[in-house]
């Protein structure tokens, strides 16, 4: 006899445990989610199972600065409007959306994919530094944003950019005050990210 917790569908059990393996998303609040979905499948079910479906095949990194999009380029990278002497660097694409669902920053965007790590053998090619670095004097950017993540290997990596974006002409600031050391961007609310952006500091 299967435990109280599981249901007699297997199907339903799989898609279950699937969600439960997003990010806050544990095997109850998954389960509930899952109950949600049942309940109003044609409301919720059938138009996210077809979203899903159509961005799991149009997904695609953006080729200018690794943003995820449905297109060779990025709407922020396509927008005329976004400033072009500006790059703000940032570690994962989740920082990417934070810091524009603070809507102060309007230049454009460099996304590492991670931090480097000795350890897990991820070098400056793996995070495309030398492509940033040849992106920023094509460009003629003027700024360089490095608004990594407060810790170690993110303050590490922020050094190593500075670094290797020298002989550029750019200015290169890092966020001040408002992340606290330790912080991610992708917690923070939309007042502290302003807040540091705008605090920026040479490094």
């Amino acid at each position: 006899m299967p435990p109280p917790s599981k249901t007699d569908d297997t199907g339903i059990e799989a898609l279950i445990e699937l969600m439960a393996r997003l990010p806050g998303l544990g095997p109850r609040s998954a389960r509930r989610a899952v109950l949600v979905l049942l309940k109003k499948r044609g409301q919720l079910m059938a138009p996210l199972a077809q979203a899903l479906a159509k961005v799991a095949l149009t997904a695609k990194d953006c080729r200018v600065c690794g943003n995820i999009s449905t297109s060779e380029v990025c709407a922020i990278c396509a927008d005329p409007a976004r400033a072009i002497g500006e790059i703000c660097v940032v570690e994962d694409v989740a920082d990417l959306w934070a810091m524009e669902r603070g809507q102060v920053f309007r230049g454009r965007y460099h996304v590492l994919g991670g931090t480097l790590s000795a350890l897990d053998a991820i070098g400056p090619d793996e995070l495309g530094i030398p492509r940033l670095v040849a992106r920023v004097a094509e460009d003629g950017i003027s700024e360089v944003i490095l608004a990594l993540n407060a810790t170690v290997d993110g303050q590490t990596t922020a050094h190593y950019i500075a670094d290797a974006l020298a002989g550029t002409g750019a200015q290169i600031t890092t966020l001040a005050q408002g992340v606290p050391i330790g912080g991610e961007l992708d917690y923070l609310d939309d007042g502290t990210i302003g807040a540091a952006l705008r605090a920026r500091r040479r490094i």
